[in-house]
C-alpha cells in the first residue's frame, strides 16, 4: 500500500503495514469493543444491586452485610464512570489529532475499570452467599473468586506473554 511518508512503509514488530493514525484508529476501535462487553455485566450488576434495596428482606441484612452492599453500590457507580470517561473524553478531544492520547489514557481507565468489575464481580457473589447460605462459606467464595479473577486477568496473560516470547 502507498502512504506519503516513506517512515510507514516499514513493517512494524507485529507485522502491520498501517500509519501511526491508523493504528490509534484500530486500538480505538478495540477499546470501545471492550468498553461495550464490560458495560453490558456493569449494568446487570447494578441493576441487581439497585433493586436490592427495595426487596422485603434487604432488612434481614446483617451491618456487615449492609456495608458490603453499600461498597459494592460505589463500585457499580465507579465501574459506570470509568467505563463512560474515554467516551467523554473523545467528544471533548475530538478533531484536535489526540487520538493516540486518547488511546493510552483510555487504556488506563480500561485496566482501573477490569479492576473494579472484577472486584465488582466477585463481591456481588460473595454478598448473595453470605445472605443465602453462610458467612464462612461466603469468605471461601470471596477468596477463590479473587483467585480465578487474579489467575485469568493477571496471570494467565503473564503466562501467554512469556510463551509467545519464547
Amino acid at each position: 500500500m502507498q502512504r506519503d511518508d516513506p517512515s510507514a512503509d516499514v513493517l512494524r514488530e507485529d507485522g502491520r503495514d498501517e500509519t501511526p493514525n491508523e493504528r490509534a484508529d484500530r486500538n480505538w476501535d478495540e477499546l470501545m469493543q471492550e468498553l461495550r462487553v464490560m458495560q453490558t455485566g456493569t449494568q446487570v450488576l447494578s441493576g441487581f444491586l439497585l433493586a436490592v434495596a427495595f426487596q422485603p428482606r434487604f432488612t434481614e441484612l446483617d451491618p456487615l452485610q449492609v456495608g458490603l452492599y453499600l461498597v459494592l453500590v460505589g463500585l457499580a457507580a465507579l465501574a459506570t464512570i470509568l467505563a463512560l470517561a474515554p467516551v467523554g473524553m473523545h467528544r471533548s478531544l475530538f478533531g484536535q489529532r489526540r487520538k493516540p492520547d486518547l488511546v493510552r489514557m483510555g487504556s488506563m481507565m480500561v485496566k482501573a475499570d477490569l479492576v473494579v468489575v472484577g472486584a465488582l464481580s466477585v463481591g456481588v457473589t460473595a454478598l448473595i452467599v453470605d445472605f443465602t447460605l453462610d458467612r464462612t462459606f461466603a469468605i471461601v467464595v470471596l477468596a477463590v473468586g479473587t483467585l480465578v479473577v487474579l489467575g485469568l486477568w493477571l496471570v494467565l496473560p503473564l503466562v501467554a506473554r512469556s510463551t509467545l516470547r519464547s
